[in-house]
């Protein structure tokens, strides 16, 4: 991918959020993101992983424009989304689309699927003639694997893989070049997981799709995501291409994570050894100094509470923040 362009990339985005005292007025900060920077080339699949709260999900909401960060940019095509004129927020709207976990709160309860489907033109009336909206609605619903007889259900009459479908069907209406998705499979059994996948992996064939793929289930992200960024507490601790963080993971955090997935051998049986990480994981709102892993990490020394690691190549071949990697672990 690197000879590809890069469409959408995040140089080095920080979000940090107040936290308010209703008698003491601001108290401190949540350090939802912390100098995250990422790149995504066209036709790319990047997925963003990490535990509950470590901050995907708002970067994922910074590139869509829903939160603005405290510092850094955000640039789509090269260019600094927060210097955007009108018109050039509403193109971006309509390139960078959003699939969100929560497909009950995504779609309105009181609207057919035919009219939320057509949403997205009743607020881009230059994309498509409103004689040519039915037809678009069947063809969508089509292209996801729904019946086009069924527009006029409303989303309680769907199973939640069907409700995913129709909001994937909805982010592609207007055309766009890339999908951020937040967690798009967690809510769902794991075969229609595997189902969603593989239409993501289609559509993305088809149209040349980029995507930000934000999931916490490594076995999820293995199957789709051509790079992977490990993310811990506002940070990224590991990033590179997904068959080497996948199988030969370098950061200490990384590590556990990927021990956790239940690995069969040929006749069935679990192997591996699990790393069971002891503590709690820090508040964002106070967040470790040094390296953030270190409450945690059984490789911690001294130098992890007085230095934090910078996210760089350290002899592996790919970005890792820690200060003891071993080479050697990238290619075992």
């Amino acid at each position: 991918m690197s000879d590809a362009e890069v469409i959408l990339r995040a140089d080095d985005v920080v979000k940090h959020f107040p936290i308010k005292d209703k008698l003491f007025g601001n108290s401190g900060v949540i350090h939802a993101v912390d100098g995250v920077s990422l790149d995504l080339h066209e036709g790319e699949v990047v997925g963003v992983v990490g535990e509950s709260g470590c901050g995907k999900s708002t970067l994922a909401n910074m590139l869509m424009l829903l939160d603005a960060p405290t510092s850094g940019r955000i640039l789509f095509r090269g260019k600094d989304i927060a210097t955007f004129s009108d018109d050039e927020t509403r193109t971006y709207r309509r390139e960078v689309q959003m699939v969100f976990q929560d497909t009950f709160g995504s779609l309105d309860p009181r609207m057919p699927i035919s009219d939320a489907l057509t949403e997205p033109f009743s607020v881009h009336r230059d994309v498509l003639p409103k004689e040519h909206w039915n037809d678009r609605v069947r063809e969508l619903l089509a292209l996801v694997g729904l019946d086009p007889d069924h527009a006029n259900r409303y989303p309680h009459q769907f199973s939640g893989g069907q409700r995913q479908r129709i909001c994937i069907a909805r982010a592609l209406a207007l055309g766009p070049k890339v999908l951020v998705c937040d967690e798009p499979v967690s809510a769902l059994d794991v075969s229609v997981q595997a189902q969603v996948v593989n239409l993501l992996k289609d559509l993305r064939d088809e149209f040349g799709l980029s995507y930000v793929f934000v999931a916490h289930d490594l076995s999820v992200v293995r199957q789709i995501a051509d790079r992977v960024a490990v993310m811990y507490l506002g940070q990224i601790v590991e990033m590179g291409d997904e068959s080497d963080v996948l199988l030969h993971p370098s950061h200490p955090y990384t590590q556990a994570l990927i021990s956790a997935l239940p690995t069969p051998d040929s006749e069935g049986r679990m192997v591996g050894e699990r790393i069971v990480l002891t503590g709690e994981l820090p508040s964002p709102s106070d967040p470790p100094s040094g390296c953030r892993f270190r409450t945690r990490c059984w490789m911690a020394q001294p130098r992890c509470a007085s230095e934090e690691p910078a996210l760089i190549d350290r002899g592996t071949g790919r970005p890792v923040a820690c200060h003891f990697v071993d080479p050697a672990s990238a290619a075992s």
